[in-house]
């Protein structure tokens, strides 16, 4: 089943292209007639993703909670949370890094000599300020919060939960029960929606296509291959990272999410992909209290893929206008990319209202962001899986460390109630005793 599932959403993605391709040829010349085409094949997507941010709320705080309230104690919670934070520091710092060596290598905008119009962007920039991003992590509803699928807010509130029921022990038992009984019950629900998910990529693709055409790829493809280049670098040097800690095991690692990640690509969400993750990690041998807690933090601090294209599209539009960066203003805005960066999670169209923003500080051509809109959904494609695997490699690793990595499940074994199932087997660790986790942890 789970080996059909990756032929139907490779299937889908390369009907999408065909079929997009056709329509395009068809009505291309009428972008009206187009644009309405396009609307209906991106309907399919679009009811997978209102599915998808169905479930996400309830899913992330019913695993987080359980998890939280099963760690054992706040010392445990502290240090995974630590190390989380600390893996995601590192990997930023890379990420951006990268990005600017190689748009320094490649030179992707040099001798296209755009002028500057002071034509809007048409990104709201004002939607990223620090001070807000910083008020909006805390919720002043749970009702609001999951109405608004804002998982910043999801997380606090649920830590405190988590850590409540822990510091009430006994009294809060039938509360836990409950929630464990959420998570298998949305879990059972994930699975129902996955199902749509090659359809969902089918439509996705039509729909890009129908409208841009091939064309739009052959006209902005030295700008995508190289920035598909450095996120290939990227990706050899998360895997290298991944296994420095996980050994032999990094290959199998990528064999288990293979499935999130062309999720990820082809839907260019990571949301869309964040069920099949934990079922996925629950499969590798990461028990749910781990993946619980560091996955939703990793979704909002960890977008690897996310922060590469920051300093990539921020250098190539200086590049496009003709305006040369001497290096410290260059590792200036990488320093203020990694501040800014993190309140991606908290804005709409995030990358690039990141990007113009940071045009702005530094009185570089905000209109440039325009100039990338019609290929940004295929470079997003890219930058969404790299995330969904950075995340995946680090909460991985975390697990490592705490020295609490399982046997992975063999990967072609039929599995239809994943992960739910695990918590009668132990490896959602639910069941446990603070004294059997610290047990675990040393063995």
């Amino acid at each position: 089943m789970r080996n059909r599932l990756t032929a139907f959403i490779l299937t889908g993605m390369v009907l999408g292209v065909i079929v997009g391709f056709a329509a395009n040829l068809w009505v291309g010349s009428d972008k009206t007639l187009a644009k309405d085409v396009a609307g209906y094949f991106h309907l399919l997507a679009d009811i997978f993703l209102h599915l998808i941010k169905m479930i996400i709320a309830p899913l992330v705080f019913s695993t987080l909670v359980a998890g939280i309230a099963h760690m054992g104690d706040s010392a445990a919670l502290g240090r995974i949370g630590g190390r989380a934070l600390a893996w995601f520091v590192i990997a930023s710092l890379i990420s951006l890094t990268l990005g600017l060596m190689f748009v320094n290598f490649f030179a992707p905008g040099e001798g296209l000599n755009l002028v500057r119009s002071g034509v809007d962007s048409g990104v709201n920039t004002e939607a990223l300020n620090f001070r807000d991003f910083i008020l909006h992590v805390f919720p002043t509803s749970m009702v609001g919060a999951m109405a608004e699928n804002s998982i910043l807010q999801i997380v606090v509130f649920s830590l405190f939960v988590g850590v409540a029921l822990t510091a009430i022990g006994e009294k809060g038992k039938p509360v836990v029960t409950v929630i464990e009984s959420m998570v298998e019950l949305m879990l059972q629900v994930t699975g129902y929606v996955m199902r749509v998910a090659p359809f969902a990529v089918f439509g996705a693709l039509a729909s890009v296509v129908t409208t841009e055409g091939l064309g739009v790829l052959v006209t902005f493809g030295e700008l995508i291959g190289e920035f598909y280049i450095a996120l290939g670098a990227l990706w050899l040097l998360l895997f290298a990272a991944g296994s420095i800690f996980l050994g032999k095991r990094m290959f199998k690692l990528v064999r288990y999410v293979r499935e999130p990640i062309l999720i990820a690509f082809s839907t260019a969400s990571s949301e869309a992909a964040y069920p099949k993750m934990l079922e996925q990690l629950d499969r590798f041998g990461v028990p749910r209290r781990i993946y619980s807690f560091v996955l939703p933090l990793g979704y909002s601090f960890n977008l690897d893929g996310s922060m590469m294209y920051s300093t990539f599209a921020t250098i190539f539009i200086a590049q496009a206008y003709g305006i040369d960066l001497p290096i410290a203003t260059q590792i200036t805005i990488l320093l203020v990319l990694m501040v800014t960066s993190k309140g991606i999670a908290a804005v709409p169209r995030a990358s690039l209202v990141v990007v113009a923003a940071t045009l702005g500080q530094f009185d570089l051509p905000v209109e440039g962001v325009a100039f990338i809109l019609a290929v940004d959904h295929f470079m997003d494609m890219g930058r969404t899986a790299t995330n969904v695997l950075g995340n995946a490699i680090a909460t991985s690793v975390i697990t490592k460390w705490e020295g609490m990595l399982e046997v992975e499940e063999p990967i072609d074994v039929p599995h239809p109630k994943a992960p739910a199932h695990t918590a009668a087997h132990g490896r959602a660790g639910l069941e446990l005793a603070p004294d059997m986790l610290e047990e675990e942890r040393k063995g």
